[in-house]
C-alpha cells in the first residue's frame, strides 16, 4: 500500500462536571458535546463516544485505503457500525469490539476486504491505539 500523507492538528478534550448535572466536553478545536448518563436520555454517553471515535476513524481510514489502492473513484459510501461487549469479570472495560463494515461501490470482495483490513489494521489511529497498550501520564491539582 502507498505511504499516506499525515496532516497533524491539535487534538484533545476537556470534560467539566459540577456537583450536579452532566459532563460537558469541549475539544481544543472548539467542538462541544454534552454527555448523558441515563439509558433513556438521547445523546452520547462515554461508551458511545468510544464507539463513535472508532467508527468515525474507521470510515475515514477506509476512504484513505480506497485512495491508496487506487479505487476511490468506485467508492460510493462506507459505513462502520461499532458496538461492544463489556467484560463480566475484572475491571470495568470493553472486552470485545464488534465492527460491521459496509463498503458500497463497484468492488470485488477481495478489494472490500483489503479496504477494511487496511483501515482497521494499518491506518486508523483509534483502532491502533485500542489494540496497543498506551501509557497514561496523569497530573493532579486542586
Amino acid at each position: 500500500m502507498a505511504e499516506l500523507k499525515v496532516k497533524t492538528r491539535q487534538t484533545g478534550a476537556t470534560a467539566t462536571l459540577g456537583r450536579t448535572g452532566f459532563p460537558h466536553v469541549t475539544s481544543v478545536t472548539g467542538g462541544e458535546i454534552d454527555i448523558v448518563t441515563s439509558p433513556s436520555q438521547p445523546g452520547f454517553n462515554p461508551l458511545d463516544l468510544l464507539y463513535s471515535s472508532l467508527s468515525a476513524c474507521l470510515v475515514l481510514s477506509a476512504r484513505m485505503a480506497a485512495s491508496s489502492l487506487g479505487v476511490l473513484d468506485k467508492l460510493t459510501e462506507v459505513t462502520a457500525v461499532v458496538t461492544g461487549e463489556k467484560a463480566t469479570e475484572g475491571l470495568s472495560r470493553v472486552e470485545k469490539f464488534n465492527i460491521a463494515f459496509t463498503i458500497k461501490g463497484d468492488f470485488s470482495d477481495d478489494i472490500r476486504n483489503a479496504i477494511a483490513h487496511a483501515a482497521e489494521d494499518e491506518i486508523c489511529t483509534v483502532s491502533n491505539t485500542i489494540r496497543g497498550n498506551p501509557q497514561f501520564s496523569t497530573t493532579i491539582s486542586g
